[in-house]
């Protein structure tokens, strides 16, 4: 029997680490009853480093002694500070990524969405032409929240260029992760690209052994969130991780494509399930995830081998 890891997403500061904790178990519980299973671990084998409030307040300029530890509970979330220019385009940059699922000339259906008359420069600096963004998106995803993403984006971003942040972020959630037998390391959102991260910067150096990876709902392929990667170490398999899963929703706007051969090409392969139906109201919801018959099925089968 192996331990699990959660790495949860963005969104959660303020939250009770024990009760989001308990939350996900749930959901997992939830899709592990349409096979006739149960949770097969006891709740002290199940870790879930909490980083929600850490990441609120170092993005709103907090020091990391100031910000709330990765522990079992933070602090209350405080602020959120003024974009820079290049934060901004990056932000830019996958929305338009985004569209472009739906649309063959990005620019031009902005441009189409503007009010009448209009005469704006394209730019994310130009906050008519972000609005047009997102009308364009919503448009073509009723309910996604466009802003929702946005958000999650901005997080993406600190994330991987500021190195405070990704060290304090990376510390606490590669404290939750054991050596031999290893654990199973289940992550959501942003929590892909942390623990994608931690994963390939600190398996083989500290001795982890993960049996299965699994990304959900995961922004990694995303082409300027690549390329930020790709900034910090090049691309590769993390070491010492015996198998990957990705799972997704198409209809899912942060996860714009499967971890396959021509979005995230990688040897050996990533295994994919592209037709999750994630039923959140941005199809994107850690719990449509988790509920899904198959994921929760793999993450059992991970855990309880021998």
């Amino acid at each position: 029997m192996r331990d699990l890891v959660f790495v949860h997403g963005r969104s959660q500061q303020g939250k009770d680490s024990k009760a989001l904790k308990a939350e996900w178990i749930a959901n997992w519980a939830g899709g592990l009853k349409k096979s006739g299973l149960s949770v097969p671990l006891p709740d002290e084998r199940i870790h879930f480093p909490y980083y929600g409030d850490t990441l609120d307040q170092l993005v709103a300029g907090k020091s990391p002694e100031e910000a709330a530890r990765i522990v079992v509970r933070g602090g209350a979330p405080e602020g959120g500070g003024e974009l820079s220019a290049e934060e901004k385009a990056f932000i830019e940059a996958v929305l338009l990524e985004s569209i472009g699922r739906f649309e063959a000339d990005a620019e031009g259906a902005v441009q189409r969405a503007l009010p009448p008359g209009a005469i704006v420069e394209k730019g994310v600096l130009n906050w008519g032409w972000v609005q047009a963004i997102l009308v364009v998106l919503d448009k073509h995803v009723p309910g996604a929240s466009s802003a929702s993403v946005a958000l999650a984006t901005r997080d993406v971003f600190q994330y991987l260029t500021n190195d405070v942040i990704r060290g304090v972020i990376d510390a606490g959630t590669a404290s939750a992760m054991l050596a031999d037998p290893g654990a199973v390391l289940v992550s959501h959102s942003l929590g892909t690209v942390v623990a994608y991260n931690v994963l390939r910067l600190n398996a083989r150096q500290k001795g982890w052994k993960v049996p299965l990876f699994v990304t959900l709902g995961s922004p990694l392929a995303v082409s300027v969130i690549k390329q930020k990667l790709a900034g910090i170490k090049p691309i590769g398999f993390p070491a010492d991780v015996a198998a990957w899963f990705n799972a997704m929703d198409e209809r899912d706007v942060v996860s714009l494509y499967p971890l396959d051969g021509k979005n995230f090409p990688l040897t050996p392969a990533i295994d994919n399930k592209t037709d999750v139906r994630n039923d959140t109201s941005n199809n994107h919801g850690i719990s449509g995830y988790l509920g899904d018959k198959e994921v929760a099925r793999r993450i059992y089968d991970a855990v309880t081998a021998p």
